[in-house]
């Protein structure tokens, strides 16, 4: 259907449901006239021919009509969150100002390996990796997706995309709400016509506190995956989700590659939680020797907005800065990022492990552990932890430490707050956890 809404050939008795949003709803044929509408105006007045158009993109309707209105009339979009600072999107529109390209969007990656940057999209990479996600997941055409992600992160493109592309029904009722998506998960409120979500992707805060919103409540029968991706996800909130009844499947991926490299389904996190399991149709992944991930296929950009330089290698391969190992089976096991270890007294540390450990401790809802300058070590671990409830203990969970981590692995500074600092992905600033606990070793001197 999505090359249909782009052609403007939607039959008029395509009465399929197409969106949801709080206010209306759209048969394919509906909104097949709504973007030929907006393609019309966006060429007759609003952009010029090869440059980029940038809207500020919400997950809800109004974004996805201005993203196909501008895939229908041959103009690039660039969806920026609306959640980035002033001084962020100047320098994204200073770049996309002066820029044209013949790609159909340009992303914002999300600046967690270095400064952020526009990935140059093409509708090949775009449909290709939707091709690859409706193989792994078998998705089908009854299938219900909330849009949970804007469309200015790589996984609400790509979930707005595949959805169109199989012709599904897309729910797009703005910002994510646990709340909300509790009731279109049950049925509740639901416009005429209009059945349950089935499917929704979620990075890990959004699953947290969609389980602790839903508490005791059972998952319904026909809600069939939540896709988890675009943060590390400790085990234990796995864990919690599998045993609350939840089909999850984890995915690894970045923008570069147009959202998914690899996934495991719902069945295969039930049998081994944590593998992101096998390369999706079509891409290939490879270990160096330095433990760092490679991968290579159809859904990889060109590039950059505004280089030239390519991201593949001479033999097609993009570094993504990402370490992992291939279990006995195959699968793959993402353990971090090269920029997320720490190295304290020759010692080499996992950032993710540690903090998969003190999310462990019954007083830890989430942590963030960095690398803090120590004339002695080199480095010092330092940990910022969200406590479950007032009056966690310090003192406790360093002697917990004791017991669980080796002593250069155990945090020297510490940081109990509410709220680590993340981007408009979900991903942790380690950036300022790693000044907020500089300026806390300082003032403990």
């Amino acid at each position: 259907m999505l090359l249909e809404l782009l052609e403007g050939t939607v039959s008029t008795s395509a009465n399929r449901l197409a969106l949801v949003s709080p206010e209306r709803t759209w048969t394919y044929a509906e909104l097949g006239n709504v973007i030929e509408e907006r393609a019309k105006e966006l060429v007759g007045t609003e952009v010029e021919p090869g440059r980029v158009h940038v809207i500020d993109a919400h997950p809800d309707s109004n974004a996805v009509i201005e993203i196909l209105g501008c895939w229908r009339a041959g103009v690039p979009v660039a969806p920026l969150d609306p959640r980035l600072t002033p001084a962020e999107k100047s320098r994204a529109k200073a770049v996309l100002d002066r820029s044209e390209t013949d790609a159909r969007a340009i992303l914002w990656t999300s600046g967690t390996g270095g400064r952020p940057r526009g990935v140059v999209l093409t509708l090949e990479n775009i449909c290709a990796s939707a091709d690859a996600v409706i193989d792994r997941l078998s998705l089908g055409t009854k299938d219900v997706w909330l849009l949970s992600l804007s469309p200015a992160h790589v996984g609400g493109m790509a979930l707005m995309t595949r959805a169109f592309l199989l012709g599904c029904t897309l729910f797009a009722y703005g910002p994510f709400r646990a709340d909300l998506a509790s009731q279109l998960i049950d049925g509740e409120g639901l416009p005429e016509g209009a059945s349950p979500v089935t499917h929704m992707s979620l990075v890990p805060t959004q699953l947290l506190h969609l389980l602790k919103h839903r508490g005791e409540m059972r998952v319904p029968t026909w809600f069939r995956c939540g896709l988890i991706g675009g943060a590390h996800a400790p085990p234990d909130l796995i864990k919690q989700g599998l045993a609350g009844g939840w089909p999850l499947a984890l995915t690894y991926g970045m923008t570069e590659m147009t959202s998914q490299v690899a996934t495991a389904v719902p069945s295969e996190v039930t049998r081994k939680p944590g593998s992101v399991g096998r390369a999706l149709m079509g891409t290939e992944i490879k270990i160096d020797s330095e433990g760092q991930i490679l991968v290579k296929g159809p859904t990889l950009a060109p590039g950059y907005i505004g280089s030239a330089e390519p991201l593949a290698d001479g033999e097609g391969w993009y570094r993504t800065g990402d370490l992992g190992h291939f279990d006995d089976d195959g699968d793959l096991w993402v353990t971090g990022r090269r920029s997320d270890r720490i190295v304290s007294g020759g010692i080499t540390i996992d950032a993710n492990r540690i903090e998969d450990v003190l999310c462990e401790h019954e007083g830890v809802q989430d942590a963030c552990v960095v690398g803090i300058p120590d004339p002695e070590w080199g480095e010092i671990v330092g940990a910022w932890v969200v406590p479950i409830s007032h009056g966690l203990d310090l003192r406790l969970l360093e002697e917990y430490t004791r017991q669980s981590l080796g002593e250069a692995k155990r945090p020297r500074i510490w940081l109990a707050r509410e709220d680590i600092p993340r981007n408009t992905n979900g991903k942790l600033e380690r950036s300022r956890v790693r000044e907020a606990l500089e300026l806390e070793a300082r003032q403990a001197d």
